[in-house]
C-alpha cells in the first residue's frame, strides 16, 4: 500500500501512480492539462462550511474531527472505499494546493488509507 501527498503545483513525477485530486475547488492558475490529475472525486472533499472553519483559524484536530465525521456519510464512505481499492492496485498520489498539505484534509486521507 502505497500513499503520499504532493501539492499539486509540483510537476508530475513517473513514481506517482494514480494521481486523485482531493480538493473541491480546482487550483488556480493551474491548466487542467499540465496537472495530470486522474481522478477528481470532489464528494471526498471536506464540506464548504467546513473549509471555511479551518481557513478561518480553526483548530487543525478539530478540523480533522469533523472532516472524519462528514467521511461517514454514504457518498464520500463510498468514493473512500473506491479510492481503497486503487491504493490496493499501486500508488495512489493524492494532490492538493494546500500550502502545508501535512495539516490539510489531504493528510486525514493519506493517513486513513494507510490504516
Amino acid at each position: 500500500m502505497s500513499v503520499r501527498v504532493r501539492r499539486i503545483y509540483e510537476p508530475p513525477e513517473p513514481d506517482d501512480g494514480r494521481r486523485v485530486l482531493v480538493d473541491r475547488l480546482w487550483p488556480r492558475g493551474l491548466a487542467k492539462e499540465e496537472a495530470h490529475v486522474d481522478e477528481w472525486p470532489k464528494g471526498l472533499t471536506p464540506s464548504t462550511e467546513l473549509r471555511k472553519w479551518y481557513h478561518g483559524g480553526g483548530a487543525y484536530e478539530e478540523f480533522r474531527r469533523r472532516y472524519e465525521a462528514e467521511l461517514d456519510a454514504p457518498e464520500a464512505a463510498e468514493l473512500l472505499d473506491g479510492l481503497r481499492k486503487s491504493v490496493g492496485k499501486g500508488r495512489v498520489t493524492l494532490l492538493t494546493a494546500s500550502k502545508t498539505p501535512e495539516e490539510s484534509h489531504a493528510q486525514v486521507l493519506a493517513e486513513l488509507l494507510k490504516g
